[in-house]
């Protein structure tokens, strides 16, 4: 008996000395141990809870905006008769147009679009739909149309749709012109026909243009990524109101390198209005070919001198019976205003010429042989482009 209660003692002495160097060194086991069955059913109850509404705040992010935009945004398939010769894809700037096809049969490009009235007017590029046969249009929602090509705006890139559905979803109008370089932005469209998609960046540089894109560029740069196939589609901002109409990416490899460009609305807006109302896009025509005014090649053409430049852009060419020649515009003058805008570059020229009426009148300012003269002239309308324009 004496030998049972001695071995009882030695096993609660040594369980005793266990217990407390469990609860010194790693007490944590104790209370895990230790956890009573109403903590376990109290833990359990407040995983099942809800999120907390701050919670679904900090969730919101981006996806209101991404909710209010993105049914509006449509996919584009464009049908082309095929092509005799293949073309090369490999370019810096734009979207290659369609997938490669076998040849004789027909190309497919693929692109977005954006409904922009309850009546089906659609904004997208005009590289997308250009030389197309058949234009089909997809919604988000599954529906599918054929679409009217309304016109197109090769300078600017633009070409306006129509389709026939009824209860058509329609972007909020932004304004690019209040748009500054940081504020949020996403990229909607249907990249590579994977299926609509949202990527998000920022605004990185406004104004960007002398990219050799289009012959009238005022891009909004941007690191959202865009893809083939997001041409067309929608640069929203934070609240889901439309930008930008997404058309062109730097790229050597034709995948996005964060460096993507968009068409402000307010000039998509201002080319569609014009389609719709005209059929076309009618822009000032004077017929000057231009040169870029470089101190070197004023001091060659000793045209001012260092303490007294000339600004304005140089005429290396005047077309014949266009207006520029009528008023009596000769090659050497350097054209300095148009109307009450002066113009330093060629690009400004070009712009303000644009902006004017056909057969409207204009008084341009120029400096020939050192001397300021002033030249009055009948606004042409500027002719259908052929890739490379005169002013």
């Amino acid at each position: 008996m004496k030998r049972l209660w001695l071995i009882f003692a030695q096993a609660v002495t040594v369980a005793l000395a266990a217990l407390f160097v469990v609860s010194t060194l790693k007490p944590q086991w104790l209370r895990q141990a230790r956890l009573p069955d109403a903590t376990i059913a109290q833990t359990a109850r407040q995983i099942a809870l809800p999120p907390s509404p701050a919670a679904s705040v900090v969730r919101a992010g981006f996806s209101q905006a991404a909710r209010i935009a993105a049914p509006a945004v449509v996919s584009i398939t464009a049908s082309k008769a095929p092509s005799r010769a293949g073309r090369a894809h490999e370019q810096l700037f734009g979207f290659p147009f369609g997938l490669r096809q076998p040849r004789g049969n027909p190309q497919l490009g693929l692109g977005s679009g954006v409904i922009i009235s309850a009546d089906g007017v659609l904004l997208t590029n005009n590289h997308v739909v250009e030389g197309a046969s058949d234009i089909e249009v997809m919604l988000s929602d599954g529906r599918q149309a054929q679409a009217k090509l309304i016109g197109t705006d090769p300078e600017t890139d633009v070409a306006v749709l129509k389709i026939s559905l009824p209860d058509l979803p329609v972007i909020a109008m932004g304004d690019a012109a209040s748009l500054a370089v940081g504020d949020v932005v996403l990229a909607i469209g249907n990249p590579f026909n994977v299926g609509q998609t949202v990527t998000s960046g920022i605004v990185s540089a406004l104004g960007r243009n002398q990219l050799g894109i289009n012959t009238f560029e005022n891009f909004i740069q941007t690191d959202a990524a865009i893809n083939p196939g997001n041409s067309g589609g929608a640069l929203v901002d934070a609240d889901g109101r439309l930008v930008g109409i997404n058309t062109a990416i730097f790229s050597r490899s034709g995948g996005s390198l964060g460096i993507g460009f968009a068409i402000p609305v307010d000039v998509a807006r201002q080319v569609a209005a014009s389609l719709l109302q005209d059929g076309v896009v009618a822009r000032g025509w004077i017929g000057v070919q231009t040169r870029e005014l470089t101190p070197e090649l004023a001091e060659a053409l000793k045209l001012g001198d260092a303490k007294t430049p000339i600004r304005g852009v140089l005429i290396g060419g005047v077309v014949n019976d266009a207006p520029a020649a009528k008023a009596g515009i000769k090659p050497g003058d350097v054209l300095t205003r148009i109307g009450e805008h002066a113009v330093a570059t060629p690009a400004e020229l070009l712009a303000s010429v644009a902006a004017l009426k056909p057969r409207s009148q204009v008084e341009v300012g120029v400096q020939r042989a050192g001397k300021a003269m002033h030249f009055q002239l009948a606004v042409g309308q500027r002719p259908r482009p052929q890739r490379d324009q005169d002013d």
